[in-house]
């Protein structure tokens, strides 16, 4: 196992695995924004192909535990939350002032010829 993938374990009496100064932690976290967005905001990204959106996760999550190992933590964070705050603008406030519902896409056609995708 790469060492960078090790940091904070040590071998101690009485060793746990719930440490969260490990880069797994990263990578937990950002799964779980995933997850989360996935399941709230996954029906905005429908049309588009499965491996591409498999790519995405793969990639965001290959770059926030690089940030986060070269870096620091409070980097990698920051580097998470700059999409987030553009998906908030853009669900909050550019959606609904383009007359499509920020939560549900709709109207669909309406949604989709904004973001010009073909059907």
């Amino acid at each position: 196992m790469p060492p960078f993938l090790l940091t904070g374990l040590r071998r101690v009496k009485g060793f746990t695995m719930w440490h969260t100064n490990t880069l797994w932690f990263e990578i937990a976290i950002v799964m779980s924004v995933f997850a989360l967005g996935s399941v709230l905001f996954g029906h905005f990204e429908e049309h588009k192909p499965k491996w591409r959106r498999v790519l995405k996760v793969s990639v965001t999550t290959a770059i926030f535990v690089s940030l986060s190992a070269i870096f620091g933590r409070r980097w990698a964070f920051c580097f998470l939350a700059l999409p987030l705050l553009g998906a908030a603008i853009i669900h909050l406030w550019w959606l609904p002032r383009n007359g499509v519902n920020g939560w549900t896409a709709e109207p669909r056609d309406r949604y989709y010829e904004l973001i010009k995708v073909r059907k």
